[in-house]
């Protein structure tokens, strides 16, 4: 199961990159400048959980909980971010109120994470 979600996670960040090179390349200049900045936060959570998700999936069996917290850190950031990118493609203010369950997951994710790593540390117990 890790394999398959740091393959995931990859996979995630590449469409990050693609996406962030499209918003620099081709938006700048068709969106008002909020619209453009709501594409770059978009990106920039993207980006950063698809990094954290194949760090909670390279960890494996090694702490307790990775996979959970990889997979939250994924699904929370496609909700997140995609519902930002839906935001910006369509100017419709109500896929702005999604992006708050999103970032529950990603919240969750690390928190799973933190639970994870404790519990798998000498000192956290076992």
């Amino acid at each position: 199961m890790a394999g398959r979600l740091l393959a995931l996670a990859a996979l995630w960040g590449a469409a990050g990159v693609a996406l962030g090179a499209f918003g620099a390349h081709a938006l700048e200049g068709q969106l008002r400048p909020e619209r453009l900045a709501t594409f770059e936060t978009a990106v920039r959570y993207h980006l950063i959980h698809a990094l954290a998700a194949g760090l909670a999936a390279s960890l494996g069996s090694r702490v307790r909980g990775a996979p959970v917290a990889a997979t939250l850190l994924l699904a929370g950031s496609a909700v997140f971010a995609g519902s930002l990118y839906a935001l910006v493609a369509t100017d419709v203010g109500t896929f702005g109120a999604i992006a708050p369950v999103g970032g529950a997951a990603m919240i969750a994710g690390w928190l799973a994470l933190a639970w994870g790593a404790w519990r798998s540390s000498p000192a956290g117990g076992a």
